[in-house]
């Protein structure tokens, strides 16, 4: 094992008591008494805690919840979220509660215009408004390099002279020199904290990262070391263990299940706080949502002790609260709850559109009002796991001042179009505003043979910056306008790409590839669905005939070797790693073989919002000038309509 450097973050004092910084920082554990950390007499702290953010700042709508008590049939619609009402809830426990420890799980930047624009500072803003006492790095912190993250975020979550925010990651090794770690012993990064809560009770909290995703779909620079997660854990647990500290934490960005795992493997823990998996823990039936597990998950480690693990979920939407006891160095017990938090007054309903020109079954959303209001909050507060959250005034001021910014910055141009970029769902559907259905590209594509010169386009883009997979599959109707010549706005691309979407990679046969396509074709000629459906693939390429039967109407499907310029049959019985989004990779618009993929755990979320991804392309892998790819490249070769 490698040894760390001094911390940059130094020890200081937080709440209740010190938090010690370090690896040799502690000292002096043992009382007058000779007796370790006081736990003898039995203590109890509670953690409260977020992951997975991802620059949702701002609440998210789209919920909805229906059976409510005195609401008959009625579904109403509500926001979740928002960092405004994180400040406030974890402010109220804060202040509730005793012994209390604030813990961010990594994940906290990329997702959003947000970050687009602002690079982690309203992050790091709004996340000095908690002032919490640790933050885990996550994979996605690395999305823009180690200098970016050191000389941005990092460095604004350090400029907030009220906050000491101890960053974690023990498996985390920067070269000396480099961004992260500019000088011997002057790190960002550091393997733990020790929290001292008074009458030597003290707790270790380990930071871990997850290795290998973060290696290979990340950009960290290639002398920043990932250490193995079990290997490394153990060492610091055995560290902080010879200095007398005996209860300790782990917080984790390496995904629920492999934090059961993780568990199991390592001898003296006490708890895990996660994030990664974007986990669900705890009874949400009533609001139509699918939960992993208890909150918290009780397991054991490989002392065969009691463990307790935890998520909150994702995009400021919960937030965790969990107590944890300790005796004689060991935990107790553990419960605690995860507060969904609903915002207050955002409620509506469908109702008939009464716009006498509507068509039979139109509706629109109205306000919800009078006793339907109250009922819906008397549902709320009534629930264990969910609360009604106001915005935190000051915290709101702030993200409003950026939400200013991000209207008029919405605005800014990131590259340009050599031509207009057409749209069209199905070859000569004719779906374009602003092309005619024969329309042909300057490199000769021509819209009612290959199909839409954007949708080509964005699929390129999403096969790039899923840096592992093979080749990239989406549907036709998640990209949503043309593009005309010209400059490109980030506005531009949040119209093109408006939907809460992520790039996921699914490992797929070769055999599983060919059947999707033809369930994608199927959707829509066979089972009534939207052409939409219709696929296009980057680096996979096609035979379309739709007058053939279900099951025969996709032929020649050829897969793209970069390192020979070549294209060749795919391999049925082979394996490749399939880049899509977040939609159609759960099953959804008839890709039913994803589904299968989806549901065996054959899937990496890689949580890259898929319009930030086609920012990051058209800046980064473009140079900011899009054009129409070569023909040949195009995922539909040939197109016989139906008869």
């Amino acid at each position: 094992m490698r040894t760390r450097s001094r911390p940059r973050v130094v020890a200081g004092a937080l709440l209740a008591g010190a938090l010690i910084a370090g690896t040799a920082a502690v000292a002096g554990t043992a009382n007058a008494h000779g007796k370790k950390n006081g736990h003898h007499k039995g203590f109890e702290i509670n953690i409260v805690h977020i992951n997975d953010h991802h620059s949702h700042l701002e609440p998210d709508g789209g919920f909805d919840a229906s059976g409510i008590p005195g609401l008959g049939d009625t579904e109403v619609e509500f926001d979740v979220g928002g960092f405004p009402q994180v400040v406030r809830k974890i402010n109220q426990l804060d202040r509730r509660l005793n012994n209390v420890v604030k813990v961010h799980a990594g994940d906290a930047i990329t997702g959003t215009l947000y970050y687009t624009l602002f690079k982690g500072e309203a992050d790091a803003k709004l996340m000095n408004e908690v002032c919490f006492d640790m933050f885990a790095l996550g994979n996605h912190e690395f999305d823009d390099g180690d200098g970016q993250l050191a000389d941005g975020f990092l460095t604004d979550l350090a400029a907030d002279p009220k906050c000491d925010t101890a960053v974690l990651a023990a498996n985390v090794v920067p070269e000396v020199g480099t961004p992260l770690e500019p000088t011997a012993g002057d790190s960002f990064i550091q393997p733990y904290v020790v929290k001292d809560f008074g009458k030597g009770q003290k707790v270790g909290f380990i930071g871990i990262d997850i290795a290998q995703k973060t290696k290979v779909s990340s950009q960290p620079l290639d002398t920043t070391e990932f250490l193995d997660e079990v290997e490394t854990a153990q060492t610091y647990v055995d560290e902080l263990k010879g200095m007398g500290i005996e209860n300790i934490v782990l917080v984790t960005h390496y995904q629920y299940e492999n934090d059961l795992a993780l568990a199991a493997e390592v001898s003296d823990i006490d708890a895990i706080i996660g994030g990664d998996s974007h986990t669900l823990l705890g009874d949400y039936d009533a609001f139509g949502l699918n939960s992993q597990g208890d909150y918290p998950t009780e397991t054991t480690n490989a002392d065969g002790d009691p463990v307790c693990v935890v998520q909150a979920w994702q995009y400021s939407h919960v937030v965790g609260e969990m107590n944890l006891k300790f005796k004689n160095g060991k935990n107790v017990g553990c419960d605690g709850t995860p507060h969904l938090l609903v915002n207050k007054n955002s409620y509506t309903k469908e109702v008939p559109d009464p716009d006498p020109e509507a068509e039979e079954g139109d509706t629109i959303d109205v306000p919800l009002e009078g006793k339907e209001k109250a009922r819906f909050q008397r549902f709320v507060r009534r629930h264990p796991n969910a609360d009604l959250v106001r915005p935190n005034k000051k915290a709101q001021r702030i993200l409003d001042g950026y939400s200013e910014q991000v209207d008029v910055l919405s605005q800014e141009v990131i590259g340009s179009a050599t031509e207009d970029l057409c749209l069209e769902r199905i070859p000569g559907q004719g779906r374009s505003a602003l092309c005619p259905v024969d329309a042909t590209s300057a490199s000769g594509a021509v819209l009612n043979q290959n199909g839409g010169f954007i949708q080509q386009i964005v699929t390129d883009a999403f096969k790039a910056r899923a840096f592992r997979s093979d080749m990239a599959i989406q549907n036709a109707g998640g990209v949503r306008i043309d593009i005309p010549a010209g400059d490109i706005s980030i506005g531009d691309v949040y119209t093109l790409l408006p939907f809460a979407n992520t790039l996921v990679e699914l490992t797929l046969s070769g055999a599983e590839i060919e059947t999707v396509l033809e369930q994608a074709l199927d959707n829509f000629m066979d089972n009534g669905g939207s052409t939409g459906s219709y696929p296009y693939g980057s680096y996979v390429r096609w035979d379309v005939d739709l007058g053939m039967s279900s099951g025969n109407r996709v032929s020649n499907v050829e897969v793209y070797d970069e390192e020979a310029n070549s294209w060749s049959a795919i391999d049925p019985g082979g394996t490749y790693i399939v880049a899509t989004n977040s939609f159609i990779a759960s099953g959804r618009d008839g890709y039913l073989a994803f589904g299968d993929a989806f549901d065996r755990g054959d899937v990496v979320d890689t949580y890259i919002d898929y319009a930030q991804g086609f920012i990051d392309w058209i800046e980064q892998d473009a140079g900011g000038v899009v054009s129409v790819p070569d023909p040949s490249m195009f995922s539909t070769q040939n197109f016989t309509p139906a008869p």
